[in-house]
């Protein structure tokens, strides 16, 4: 790590040193975006990419435990001794048969590169500079996991950015539940005896319809979406084993029990009807609303003009993420950057590729610098 050029604890002369120290490390930090890029995990699978991103640290003096927090794919990463703490967290995760359509690369990569840029210059603003590898954002609400394991405790704030096709301050989120479901029926020959067999495939066909129906005695924004996993394996024969994954939407987790009954409900009405057993699984933590810190969010904003980032929109929730859990136990931010994909947002195949675009880059490389600024002005107002 290199020594600190004694900004002492002016505040625009450290925003000017933490800027020029993001610019030195500006190819390391490329470099390793793009080698996570090029090598998608899905979750609970980032075993390079979680390696890639401690190595850079240890590399420059942070103290690195990985793995961390009983997750294999989790580490921590620290630097300054200070009584403010601020976590920068680094998702790493890709999407199955996509990479990374959701850009976690360059949320690395910002991560990483904020805390680089901060490090020379954290025990002089008071700073604990702590980096999170959270993994499984995609699926199993990974950072929940590290929440109860302790991974935030004592975190004063807590920041990341997100890649987009637009720019957003105020980012929000829906509350997400996940539901898998498992029908076990008979198996008979689809000709010869039929009336042996209990169909598993269509009490789930049974469950969709009855879901369908659901729908328009819903809330507008209260969404149920999902995929049948297994249904049957040889046409001649009835199936006897289908499964599907759903998950549930709710604009706060609050309303999220209350769409989960009645979803079950339907599920339960497929197993009556065909006369198949069921098995109902909750297979990992509900993500919580995103709640963005009015405070951390203006520091950004202003950050963020200077910049020269593009004026943020104003919107409603259109996704769902764990940060949404680490929001609701410690003030944090979420901030979308625009990387210029167009039409194209997360979780389509277009957006893998212009995460891999000199738009991309460089809104990574100016959101690690917007990051660490925010966490200066985060410090400097703690001393007031």
């Amino acid at each position: 790590m290199p020594e600190s050029d004694g900004v002492g604890k002016n505040a625009p002369d450290v925003r000017a040193a933490v800027r020029a120290r993001a610019g030195q490390v500006r190819e390391e930090i490329l470099a390793l975006s793009r080698r996570i890029h090029a090598h998608p995990e899905t979750a609970f699978e980032e075993h390079r990419a979680a390696a890639w991103c401690a190595d850079v640290l240890r590399g420059h003096g942070f103290a690195v435990t990985a793995p961390a927090y009983g997750l294999g794919t989790a580490f921590a990463a620290t630097v300054g001794g200070g009584p403010v703490t601020v976590a920068l967290a680094c998702e790493y995760d890709a999407l199955p048969g996509m990479g990374h359509a959701c850009g976690h690369h360059l949320i690395a990569g910002a991560g990483v590169g904020a805390a680089l840029a901060l490090a020379p210059y954290a025990d002089e603003l008071g700073l604990t500079v702590r980096v999170l590898g959270t993994p499984a954002e995609e699926r199993g609400a990974g950072k929940q996991l590290l929440l109860d394991a302790g991974a935030f405790e004592g975190v004063d704030a807590a920041m990341m950015i997100h890649p987009g096709p637009f720019e957003l301050t105020d980012f929000r989120s829906f509350a997400m539940g996940s539901l898998e479901v498992t029908y076990r029926g008979k198996a008979a020959h689809a000709a010869m005896n039929p009336q042996d067999g209990r169909n598993a495939a269509d009490a789930l066909t049974v469950a969709q319809v009855a879901l369908g129906l659901l729908r328009q005695h819903l809330p507008g924004d209260w969404k149920v979406h999902g995929i049948t996993t297994e249904a049957g394996t040889a046409l001649n024969a009835v199936p006897d084993l289908a499964r599907a994954a759903y998950a549930l939407r709710t604009p706060t987790v609050a309303e999220l029990g209350e769409l989960r009954a009645r979803v079950e409900d339907c599920f339960r009405a497929g197993a009556l009807a065909t006369g198949c057993g069921i098995d109902l699984v909750q297979p990992s933590p509900d993500y919580l609303d995103f709640r963005t810190d009015p405070e951390l969010a203006a520091l950004w904003a202003a950050n963020a003009r200077e910049l020269g980032r593009p004026e943020p929109r104003v919107r409603g929730p259109f996704a769902s993420t764990d940060m949404g859990n680490v929001s609701h136990a410690v003030p944090s931010i979420h901030p979308m950057l625009d990387i210029g994909s167009g039409a194209s947002g997360p979780h389509q195949p277009e957006f893998t590729a212009a995460g891999a675009t000199p738009a991309a880059e460089r809104a990574m490389l100016e959101g690690a610098v917007g990051l660490a600024w925010t966490a200066v002005d985060f410090a400097v107002s703690r001393r007031a």
